[in-house]
């Protein structure tokens, strides 16, 4: 069905196309023979002149694009450039009148400007007419009503977009809160009021959705709306952010249902990415982890950062190929940056270190989950201590100028085995830089929406089946930021961190785990039960970015926290583990399997 629409948009783009060639030509034809004849000109002059006149008009019109441009037939910009480009058949016009009759040249004149604004009046008129015929403005039966909540600029642009995409949708009302833009019209509609008045919109429209037109919405805001229109029996949709928006134009097609993200965790920060990643502009960067959730969005988020080179490790090939799609959209494995390996494997890793001589590397891999970990403590130890160390170890011998080692807040007075491997990771980066005094840093952060394996996931599951959603604890909160936050702000504490410093992510305010599941059951739209299941061991009731014992200050941006963890060498790992048989006898082993 898509597909025969988009067939049938194009199909119609040619009609208008070759509508407006025609009626330019022949509106000019007219208008130029007409003023010849009457100046005198023979039968032949006359015709052949008219013609010229007409391909100039054409051929001006093509060569501002006003066949082909992306605005409105019909649009003040669209006017505008027709109105420039009738300047050439106008002058061509003037040229040809006046050597017929120079004694009559103020009556040359006149004509020449009488047929010129003839022939542009029929033509203007013919694109006022297909913008009526386009836009179907006054037939309330077309498409789903929508009522359109904000009247600023991406409302505009959304409603000229909706009048000219043939959309799905039909604005019948705009809202907006700020009382100084009632009565205030964009196209065919007026804002009637504020959100208070999205009921009256309803019951006088029939409309069942509402769009919120507002990219740079604070979630909050969204939050606060959705609430609002899900009490009316509304659906709520809105527009991506102004960072997802970057570099384009807001489009129909853009328009979604909210998300989980569109609704947790605090308004994402504005920064000025390609300044602050411009360390890895022209150099060699290494990701590990690059399949994972953090680790894929940050190798996109590298590659516009013009790399020299950029290399993606995973022992994952399928989570490799998946990023090569996200990247260029192929496929086809042949990316000489893509690599499979191990960090548990230091001769494999030292070779690749030989090879490829990174100057950057963002250390993302890790396993993460915490009953599992909790339950195979060797495997936590395997990959985050030991093959951090791997890596941390290459990157002192090869020289690596800049080293991220991206953690965890469960690195925070650690209670389980993911929080003590990953702040023994911590420990190993802050030694390596004393012993380097190169950029050696550390990136802690909360809960990222959307990953694998996060709560959102979980409980989108337990929704789809039916449910019920589990929740450890009625006052169980956690920190949420986006993957694609969390990476912008991996690569900004690349560019700030001094060497051995605990870069710690703003994370706004805490949210109540509960409340994330209402708000999913709610936007599933979905009767199901939230069971209350108890705390699992080791598990916080709520997380801290920051140990007691940690001093922090907030860097001059404010976009993180700058700390310090006390360093320990790979040796004295060992001393530390020596009072959890489990996670010792694991390490020895470890140890054992890293050297010849």
């Amino acid at each position: 069905m898509a597909g025969m629409e988009a067939i049938n948009r194009t199909k119609l783009r040619s009609v208008r196309g070759i509508a407006l060639v025609s009626t330019d030509a022949a509106s000019w034809l007219l208008a130029s023979s007409v003023v010849l004849n009457r100046l005198g000109a023979n039968d032949p002059t006359s015709l052949a002149g008219a013609a010229a006149i007409a391909l100039g008009a054409v051929g001006g019109n093509a060569a501002v694009r006003n066949y082909s441009v992306r605005w409105m037939v019909g649009e003040f910009k669209h006017v505008l450039w027709h109105t420039l480009a009738a300047a050439a058949p106008a002058v061509m016009l003037l040229a040809l009148s006046l050597p017929t009759s120079a004694a009559a040249s103020a009556n040359t004149l006149l004509a020449a400007i009488a047929a010129a604004s003839l022939a542009h009046g029929l033509t203007s008129a013919a694109r006022v007419g297909w913008r009526l015929y386009w836009t179907n403005e006054d037939d309330p039966e077309i498409g789903e009503p929508v009522v359109i909540f904000g009247a600023g600029n991406g409302a505009r642009l959304l409603l000229s977009s909706l009048r000219a995409g043939h959309s799905t949708l039909n604005p019948v009302a705009l809202l907006d809160d700020d009382p100084t833009l009632v009565g205030r019209r964009i196209g065919s509609l007026s804002v009637i009021g504020g959100r208070e008045a999205l009921g009256r919109a309803i019951a006088a429209t029939g409309a069942k959705r509402m769009v919120v037109a507002i990219p740079s919405a604070p979630r909050e805001v969204i939050r606060e709306l959705t609430a609002h229109a899900d009490g009316l029996g509304v659906t709520t949709s809105v527009l991506p952010s102004m960072a997802e928006l970057v570099g384009r134009a807001i489009s129909h097609r853009d328009v979604r249902d909210v998300t989980p993200e569109d609704l947790l965790g605090r308004q994402p920060v504005e920064m000025d990415l390609p300044s602050l990643g411009s360390y890895v502009t022209d150099r060699t960067v290494l990701v590990t982890g690059a399949g994972g959730s953090i680790g894929s969005e940050l190798s996109r988020q590298l590659a516009r950062l013009n790399p020299a080179r950029l290399l993606m490790l995973d022992r994952d090939e399928s989570a490799l190929h998946a990023l090569q799609l996200s990247l260029d959209g192929r496929g086809q494995l042949d990316d000489a940056g893509l690599i499979v390996a191990d960090i548990r494997d230091l001769e494999r890793l030292d070779e690749l270190f030989a090879i490829w001589r990174p100057d950057v590397v963002f250390h993302a891999a890790a396993l993460k989950h915490l009953p599992l970990l909790d339950r195979f403590p060797a495997e936590g130890v395997k990959t985050n201590v030991v093959g951090s160390q791997n890596l941390i170890e290459l990157a002192c011998k090869h020289n690596v100028d800049r080293f991220v080692n991206v953690s965890t807040d469960k690195a925070a007075d650690p209670t389980s085995v993911l929080g003590w491997t990953k702040r023994l990771a911590e420990r190993l980066t802050a030694q390596a830089a004393d012993e380097t005094g190169r950029g050696f840093i550390s990136v802690r952060f909360g809960n990222v929406l959307g990953s694998r394996g996060s709560v959102l996931e979980a409980f989108s599951t337990q929704i789809a089946a039916g449910g019920p959603v589990t929740v450890t604890h009625p006052e169980i909160t956690r920190y949420f930021m986006t993957v694609e936050e969390a990476a912008s702000l991996v690569i900004a504490a690349g560019a700030v961190g001094d060497p051995g410093d605990v870069m710690i992510l703003e994370m706004g305010e805490p949210v109540r785990i509960l409340e994330v599941a209402r708000q999913m059951i709610a936007l599933s739209g979905r009767d199901v039960d939230i069971e209350i299941t108890g705390l699992r061991a080791n598990e916080k009731l709520h997380e801290v970015l920051q140990s007691h014992h940690e001093a922090i200050v907030k860097t001059d941006d404010g976009l993180m926290w700058r700390g310090r963890v006390e360093p320990m060498s790979y040796h004295e790992v060992e001393r530390e583990l020596l009072g959890n048989e489990d996670l010792h006898v694991a390490l020895r082993r470890a140890v054992a399997q890293r050297r010849p």
